[in-house]
């Protein structure tokens, strides 16, 4: 189980809803995933809502409540503070939640986040009454600002979103998830097999978001129940305690006391 802003869940996969093949094909991969949070962007739905297909777009909501999750609204796309502030309470009034996926782009090439921009934003929304959930970088000082600020919850991303580049810097991950071990920490972005996922669950991770990874997928239902099943296993592996690697090779038959036998 785990636990975001007090609401306790049995699922530690985080679902997007874009880009997939067909509504359907959406609402059968959240359910064989079996996410009980999922991500929605304000701005790319009211943009597709504002080019003449209301229908369309009132079909994604009823959609999305059908599926009895918990939505996540983000601020996907914005890059400025006043930005995604102001998609933030939007986002508050159409879906009446407090939790916010909170993302302040600083480049178009890798979609990196702007840290600067993130703790200001998440200092603006905290005091406002949101439980923001910070998409971030690995990196601990601009963790510890996004704490300060009010944050009960970071993100920081595997690779650059989309990319399926799994975990491009493990040491960094594995080091913020020891320097952070009473936070929940969830792996966003980057993601594109379910050992990648899983890898992420064997550090410690509390959960793992993800979208592309399984709505490009030849068949997205499958692919959503093979990143259930590969987080399930990766949090046993935790909880039974990894294995450390090493340099030299350890016999796994014990040759203390073995009968040596001289053939003639």
């Amino acid at each position: 189980m785990v636990e975001f802003y007090g609401q306790k869940l049995d699922s530690r996969l985080l679902m997007g809803t874009a880009m997939y093949p067909s509504p359907d094909i959406l609402q059968k991969a959240v359910k064989a995933s079996k996410a009980q949070i999922v991500t929605v962007s304000l701005r790319r739905e009211a943009a597709r809502q504002q080019s003449n297909q209301q229908q369309s777009g009132q079909g994604f909501w009823e959609l999305i409540r059908a599926l009895d999750v918990r939505v996540l609204p983000n601020t996907a796309g914005c890059k400025s503070v006043k930005e995604a502030v102001t998609t933030a309470q939007m986002a508050r009034e159409m879906f009446e939640t407090k939790w916010i996926k909170l993302e302040v782009i600083a480049n178009d090439d890798t979609l990196q986040p702007d840290l600067f921009g993130l703790v200001e934003a998440a200092q603006i929304l905290s005091k406002d009454g949101f439980e923001v959930f910070p998409y971030t970088t690995e990196d601990l000082g601009a963790a510890d600002r996004l704490l300060e600020a009010g944050c009960k919850v970071l993100m920081p991303w595997g690779a650059p979103i989309g990319s399926a580049r799994g975990l491009n810097n493990p040491y960094a991950l594995e080091t913020m998830r020891n320097y952070f071990p009473d936070i929940p920490l969830v792996v966003d972005a980057g993601i594109g097999a379910p050992s990648h996922a899983a890898k992420a669950m064997e550090m410690g991770y509390d959960a793992v978001l993800l979208n592309t990874a399984i709505a490009k997928a030849g068949d997205p239902v499958t692919m959503a129940k093979a990143f259930a099943d590969a987080i399930d296993a990766g949090r046993a592996a935790f909880k039974a305690g990894v294995m450390e690697p090493r340099n030299m090779a350890s016999p796994s038959t014990p040759v203390a006391g073995t009968p040596f036998f001289k053939l003639d």
